[in-house]
């Protein structure tokens, strides 16, 4: 499942078309082809299967989506807040009267590392070690007991909130990256697909014309459907993943 997550759009919604044309093609040979078929259609009468199957089904897609869309709006807000505090940090350190060029050296090269180490390790659901030692060397410089000392309480005192902030943004756009709760519910949902696929079929026993149209919508429903959400499963990878362009902008600073 997690391998299918990170293809590219247009071979996830290939797989897709094909895995529900598969099984409604099967479904098809079943009833109208299948040595048994009259065991299959003398089940003829069922009412309202289709519906309640259908039902479940998009409950559970529009949960999925829910969540999907859910992420991703914390994505972007935790890398929002990340510039932000970055943002607040660099001004403080040159409002400050005693000279902070090492702090805003290390600023600058977790900014830099940040993009380039870290958002591609992300795009792989993995750490980046580079980024955590950038911050580390960041948060050594701004916790030096000197700086209180030259600068004063209040500014020492708001410079380390706004590093510690970063460390906490960092952490979340990092766990988010790497979620994979949604697994299970994309399994679930990919079959109670094949099933609704199935009560379908089994409310057009006698018609094949009209089964195979009532499949042929439904799987199209589904493809565009479970692929427009599939493209935005993983925040920083992917059609619409988050950026880094607000750390970016932090760079002309």
């Amino acid at each position: 499942m997690n391998a299918w997550l990170e293809l590219p759009a247009v071979a996830m919604f290939a797989s897709l078309a094909a895995l529900y044309l598969a099984t409604g093609t099967a479904l098809c040979w079943a009833i109208f082809h299948s040595p048994m078929r009259e065991t299959i259609t003398s089940r003829n009468g069922i009412g309202g299967l289709d519906t309640t199957v259908a039902i479940l089904f998009a409950l559970l897609t529009g949960f999925l989506a829910s969540d999907v869309g859910e992420r991703n709006q914390h994505a972007v807000r935790a890398v929002q807040t990340e510039a932000s505090e970055l943002r607040n940090l660099h001004t403080l350190s040159v409002a400050s009267v005693s000279d902070m060029q090492a702090i805003r050296a290390a600023l600058k090269h977790y900014v830099e590392t940040a993009i380039t180490a870290e958002w591609p390790a992300m795009a792989r659901q993995v750490n980046s070690p580079e980024a955590r030692a950038a911050y580390d060397a960041l948060l050594r410089e701004v916790s030096h007991p000197d700086l209180a000392r030259d600068s004063g309480p209040v500014v020492h005192n708001a410079m380390m909130q706004a590093a510690t902030r970063i460390g906490v943004a960092r952490s979340e756009r990092l766990a988010l990256a790497t979620d994979r709760t949604n697994t299970l519910k994309w399994v679930t949902v990919l079959i109670l697909g094949a099933m609704t696929q199935i009560a379908i079929g089994v409310m057009h026993l006698e018609r094949r014309g009209a089964q195979i149209a009532a499949l042929t919508v439904f799987s199209l429903a589904a493809v565009v459907t479970l692929g427009l959400i599939a493209l935005q499963e993983h925040p920083f990878d992917g059609a619409f993943r988050v950026t880094p362009a607000p750390l970016e902008d932090l760079l002309k600073l």
